[in-house]
């Protein structure tokens, strides 16, 4: 019997009837800290290699039945895709792919024969983004295409960390690449604008931005498509947030998460209430805890991101993780919250269960 099987098992005989203890308050430094270990609702089936950073895409009829895409890193990976109780899909399996790092879900992106919902992640070896259809997970451009054309040094075209934003305006897709190594003269991270044409996907540059350490590396990279930011992992350091749009500058607007964390920083997620308020989940990768703050900022500054608290989980040296907030059929009336874990599979949370009694639920 696979994990998340016996996991829901469990449940339906009553004696996982809570995900977690009551949560145990403490206050560390004026905040309070959830004590108690919140346990996933369900885990997934294992992968083969090395899991690390999970996308959810929501199906427009029946949210019962969306999908958790994840990736496998290794050179010989893959993209898994498993059901909202952990099972694996075998069917929609894709092989091949070069290390894949991170994955994200588009929505309506007009191919111009057709107009598909689609994954897209980074495949590290050979520079290439590689994107795929939803729900079938048929692959759009054969191999990919390929991003930092004109970049010097082989390690400045690492890729690994991607994430999507739709411009709520304007209707314009864009993808955002990072990388394992790159400058400090703040042109990390590369924006293209996703366009389609006779079924196909080319990409448009149309900038380079974001500030870098140069201590370590930026893969986690989250979008807030309603508020229009974007947020960054510069791991070891703290994380950043810029404007999504590219014609608004490169300003940064906040760089926050700068204590605190007992290694680096991760997985950045973010569980929306409305449209403007809610969370920003950081993994701190090396407690096992997810530190959160407000999505909106303070009442006088939507850039001050003040830590609220921190959630300890049962995943093992947490990567990439993504929250959501809409319904997704009985197990999950408040969304659920999905991270990377450093045993080959991902856990799946309800949302409610990670809010204990400090965080809200989305009604």
């Amino acid at each position: 019997m696979s994990t998340s099987r016996l996991i829901y098992g469990l449940s339906a005989l009553g004696i996982l009837v809570s995900s977690c203890s009551k949560p145990v308050q403490q206050q560390e430094e004026g905040v309070a800290v959830e004590q108690s270990l919140v346990k996933p609702f369900y885990v997934t089936d294992s992968v083969i290699h090395d899991t690390d950073d999970p996308a959810i895409w929501v199906h427009p009829s029946d949210p019962s039945k969306s999908l958790i895409i994840g990736t496998d890193k290794d050179a010989e990976g893959a993209l898994y895709v498993f059901d909202l109780k952990g099972n694996v899909i075998d069917s929609l399996i894709v092989r091949g792919i070069q290390r894949p790092n991170n994955v994200d879900v588009g929505y309506g992106l007009d191919l111009g024969d057709r107009t598909v919902d689609f994954a897209v992640t980074g495949e590290r070896m050979t520079s290439k983004l590689r994107f795929f259809s939803l729900p079938d997970m048929k692959e759009i451009n054969a191999g990919g295409i390929e991003v930092y054309e004109g970049e010097s040094g082989a390690d400045f075209r690492d890729l690994m960390g991607v994430a999507l934003f739709q411009d709520k305006t304007t209707g314009k897709n864009y993808v955002i690449a990072g990388r394992k190594n790159g400058p400090t003269d703040g042109t990390y991270l590369w924006q293209y604008e996703i366009l389609g044409q006779n079924g196909q996907i080319s990409l448009k540059e149309v900038r380079k931005f974001g500030s870098y350490s140069g201590k370590k590396e930026i893969e986690a990279i989250a979008v807030d498509a309603e508020l229009g930011y974007i947020y960054y992992s510069d791991e070891g350091v703290g994380v950043k947030k810029y404007y999504a749009d590219p014609e608004k500058g490169n300003e940064e607007l906040a760089f926050f998460a700068q204590e605190g964390f007992s290694d680096d920083h991760e997985g950045i997620s973010i569980y929306k209430l409305d449209d403007t308020t809610g969370y920003i989940l950081v993994s701190d990768q090396g407690s096992n805890l997810f530190h959160v703050f407000p999505r909106e900022g303070s009442a006088s500054n939507p850039h001050d991101h003040s830590l609220i608290t921190k959630i300890a989980t049962s995943t093992i040296s947490s990567d990439g993780s993504e929250s959501i907030s809409l319904a997704l059929g009985p197990d999950f009336p408040h969304g659920l919250f999905v991270a990377m874990s450093d045993d080959k599979t991902f856990q799946i949370y309800r949302w409610e269960d990670m809010a204990g009694d400090i965080l809200k639920s989305k009604n």
